[in-house]
Parts: structure tokens; C-alpha cells; sequence
């Protein structure tokens, strides 16, 4: 068993504070990434109004082989709300729900620290020193600790994003219209945070901005460039000025490539979970009368598929932090096992 001891030894309890902290600054920076990028209000009513009167077109039709038109997943969140001004999508809600609901966690287990820990402390701890341990396996002691509260909190939020997007009701409950078909939702209240690329953007942006202090912190501006553009090995003569000019080349390659990774980390995750969704609710209408039990199996599928996408995110930044911040003489600890 874990002990209170052992936790603080590893410093756990800063860890779930910054978690707590990032988790905040992780709302208000989506929400107004979401705020600035989702369609106006009128646009999203005039499209949902536009989808029910289709579907009551096609239920009013005489011809009997009529059959309602299929509307998937918008592939925008859907505007709920203006309070004063201000847009609430369905994405946001979710979203706020588990954020709000990892803080609540953390600081229920972590009110009354105990030598021996109750079981929800006992479950923080667990999840902390295992995320801990498997960090370090990847990027070594020093970087994970200076970096472990931000890749804790993307793993934990991703992963409980992914699997409450899986509960039913999630894109299901909300404003629609009666047809001949049965009731068709055109506005849903919820929606999973994930299958809004303005939140798997927002993300990105941050993973992006903490990668360039961590960078500029470990290996200062001089080092960033030397990293980028600066030739490696030992050579002499003709040959070192060739591999100058190969390097500053391939530099100029690397920092296209880093330009394009937030572009590539939130489209890898919001398609994903977008695709997901859209192929429980196509399996949810392909056996009238059985929707509930054909989109059984795909909901297993998709419980891996969030936990794969949350280590896929997780893991890609923690390597592009590791590539650019590991000193020569570190390593992983990984490396280290002969």
C-alpha cells in the first residue's frame, strides 16, 4: 500500500495543487479559445432549424420509402446559451463538469492526509505515483519534475473528457422536434469536450507556450538555436561547412515542423473522438428498435480508444519537451538499463 509518507516524499501534494491550478487556467483558456473560434448564435439556430425542418419535410412526405435524413455529429459545438454576451457551448459545458469535477477529486482526497490513506486518497496516490513513476521512465527525473504537473493534468482531463463524452445522454438529451420517425434532437445539451476541435486546439496552444519557457528555461535562447540550427558531431575543413548548411536547412525544417504541432496534436485528438462519436450514434439507428443494444460492443471499443488518445497526447508532448530540454549528459531513465 501507498503510504502519506512515501507520497510526500515524491513531492505528490505540490503535484496535485498545480493540477488543481492548471486545471482552472485550462477553462478560462478554453473557453475563450471557443469564446473567439464558434460560430455566432444566429448561425448555429438558423442550421439547427434548417436540420428539424428537413427531418419534418421527410416525415410529412407521402411517398412511403421516405425516410428521415441523417444528421450526424455537427462538426461544430452548438451555442445553449449568451449570458450577457458571453457563448456557452454544449462543449464548454462538459468540459467545465470535468474540470470541476478532477478538483473536487483531488482536493476531497487530499483534505485529510493521513499515514494510512483512506481509499479515495488511496486512489489519488496511486494514480499520482503511477503517472510519476511513468513519466520519469520517459523523460527522466529532472524534467519530470519540472513538467509533471502539466502532463498529469492533460492525461487525467483528456482521458475523463473521453469516457463522459461515452455516457449516455451525452449528445442525446436536448432540444429538438416530434416527426413521424420519433423525436430528433437538433440542439444537444452536452456534448464531449474532445469532439470540439477548439478545445484539443486550446490545449495544444498551452502544451505549445509551456514548451517554450521549458525550453528557454533549460536551455536558454542560445541553446534553442544551437538545438535547431547548430551543427552536430565533429568535422573539419570543407566538410564542417557543408554540415552547416545542412543543418541550418534541416533547422529550417524542424521549426516548420514545430509550428505545425499543435495543429497536428489537436486534429489527431479531435478526430478521433469526433469519428467515435459519430459511429455510436450511425450504430445507435442502424437496427430500428434495437438501438440500444447494436452500439453495445463499439462503446468497449471506445473506452480504449479514449484512454490510447489521452496516453497518445501525453506521450507525444512529453517527447517533443524531452527531444528539446534533455541535456547531453541526462538521459531517460529508461536509458540507463542495461
Amino acid at each position: 500500500m501507498i503510504t502519506a509518507a512515501k507520497w510526500r516524499k515524491h513531492g505528490c501534494p505540490r503535484s496535485v495543487q498545480s493540477l488543481t491550478r492548471l486545471a482552472l487556467v485550462a477553462i478560462m483558456v478554453c473557453t475563450s479559445a471557443i469564446k473567439n473560434w464558434s460560430l455566432p448564435a444566429d448561425y448555429t439556430l438558423q442550421t439547427s432549424a434548417a436540420n428539424t425542418s428537413d427531418i419534418t419535410e421527410h416525415a410529412k412526405s407521402s411517398d412511403p420509402k421516405s425516410v428521415p435524413a441523417v444528421h450526424g455529429l455537427s462538426a461544430k459545438a452548438v451555442e445553449i446559451a449568451r449570458p450577457l454576451g458571453f457563448p456557452i457551448t454544449n462543449s464548454m459545458l462538459v468540459s467545465w463538469i470535468v474540470a470541476i469535477a478532477l478538483i473536487v477529486f483531488a482536493q476531497t482526497a487530499t483534505r485529510d492526509m493521513q499515514q494510512l490513506p483512506t481509499k479515495l486518497q488511496n486512489v489519488l496516490e496511486w494514480l499520482v505515483e503511477s503517472l510519476y513513476t511513468f513519466m520519469t521512465g520517459i523523460i527522466g527525473p529532472h524534467l519530470a519534475k519540472r513538467t509533471f504537473w502539466f502532463f498529469a493534468t492533460v492525461f487525467l482531463f483528456i482521458l475523463s473528457a473521453n469516457w463522459m463524452g461515452l455516457i449516455p445522454g451525452v449528445g442525446s438529451i436536448g432540444w429538438g422536434s416530434q416527426t413521424a420517425h420519433g423525436f430528433v434532437v437538433a440542439q444537444p445539451l452536452l456534448r464531449g469536450a474532445n469532439a470540439d476541435v477548439n478545445m484539443t486546439l486550446a490545449m495544444a496552444l498551452v502544451f505549445f507556450a509551456s514548451w517554450i519557457v521549458w525550453s528557454f528555461r533549460e536551455v536558454g535562447p542560445l541553446g534553442f538555436l544551437k538545438e535547431l540550427f547548430a551543427p552536430k558531431g565533429e568535422s573539419e575543413g570543407l566538410l564542417k561547412v557543408l554540415m552547416v548548411v545542412v543543418f541550418f536547412a534541416a533547422g529550417c525544417l524542424e521549426v516548420i515542423s514545430i509550428l505545425f504541432r499543435p495543429i497536428s496534436l489537436s486534429f489527431r485528438l479531435y478526430g478521433n473522438i469526433f469519428a467515435g462519436e459519430n459511429l455510436l450514434e450511425a450504430m445507435s439507428k442502424l437496427v430500428p428498435g434495437f438501438g440500444w443494444l447494436v452500439p453495445i460492443p463499439f462503446y468497449f471499443l471506445e473506452l480504449v480508444m479514449g484512454l490510447v488518445q489521452a496516453l497518445v497526447f501525453t506521450l507525444l508532448t512529453a517527447v517533443f519537451t524531452m527531444l528539446m530540454c534533455q541535456h547531453e549528459s541526462e538521459g531517460p531513465a529508461a536509458a540507463h538499463v542495461r
